[in-house]
């Protein structure tokens, strides 16, 4: 098998919370066989270049991926402007994301190349609603968090009827392996939140793992941004696809790929 491989991407329509149907990009190798399957919520800023950049990567490396665009009931517009929207509406309520997510690892699933094994990997706000995703939705076979504030809740004030409950307080409920990922220079969440985490994920005895980098703040992965390191993103990078190839790839095609 060539190392870089074919690739085709497209948006495609899901069927998401309630039954609605939005927009979904989707990526996957163009040769034959069948794939683990990665969903990738996308940031607060919205289901931007950078997301669909990502989507693709996955595809290049071997799975069929897809991120659904949670902002698609708002309308059109540029991702700027629609993230501006619902961030000043305050948010979209987890409830419709995670029926979002699950209609999007559903449409994964049905797909004829799917292997059936599932990956979920979220970004900023994105890495909350992947942790909650993992204690919540049936069937997900990892979960990577990517910097995802919010997930302790130091100020009750900051829980109401789109967030109500706290995703750290759901840990029991965790069902798959987690990777964590952050910056030991981002301020949501900060170091002490990742620690306060790491702890609650041990008294219940968890699998996960996390790495933190110095020198690195929040969305560090993010080429389109100033907070950008390479050196750090790329070790990061390394982390997510060795820790998807233990959990998502069968031993068969790891064999296969060596």
């Amino acid at each position: 098998m060539s190392y870089y491989q074919g690739l085709q991407a497209e948006t495609v329509t899901f069927r998401g919370h309630n039954g609605d149907q939005g927009e979904a990009y989707y990526a996957r190798p163009t040769r034959a066989g069948k794939f683990p399957g990665v969903v990738v919520i996308h940031h607060l800023p919205g289901w931007d270049e950078w997301i669909m950049e990502v989507v693709r990567k996955f595809a290049h490396h071997g799975y069929a991926a897809i991120s659904h665009h949670l902002y698609f009931r708002e309308g059109n517009g540029s991702p700027d402007d629609i993230g501006a929207r619902v961030r000043a509406a305050g948010g979209v309520a987890d409830a419709q994301v995670m029926g979002d997510t699950a209609g999007a690892m559903a449409w994964l699933r049905a797909q004829p190349n799917a292997t059936g094994k599932i990956g979920v990997i979220g970004f900023c706000s994105g890495g909350r609603h992947t942790y909650l995703a993992a204690c919540t939705l049936p069937g997900i076979d990892a979960a990577v968090d990517c910097w995802g504030g919010n997930v302790v809740v130091d100020n009750p004030k900051d829980l109401n009827d789109k967030r109500p409950v706290a995703p750290i307080d759901l840990t029991e409920k965790l069902s798959c392996p987690l990777l964590g990922v952050f910056g030991n220079d981002d301020a949501n969440p900060t170091a002490d939140q990742v620690n306060r985490t790491e702890a609650v994920l041990k008294k219940f005895g968890k699998n996960y793992e996390f790495h933190r980098y110095d020198g690195a703040g929040h969305a560090f992965f993010n080429w389109a941004r100033d907070a950008y390191r390479p050196e750090q993103a790329a070790d990061g990078w390394r982390k997510v696809f060795d820790f998807y190839r233990r959990y998502l790839v069968a031993p068969a095609a790891s064999v296969a790929a060596e």
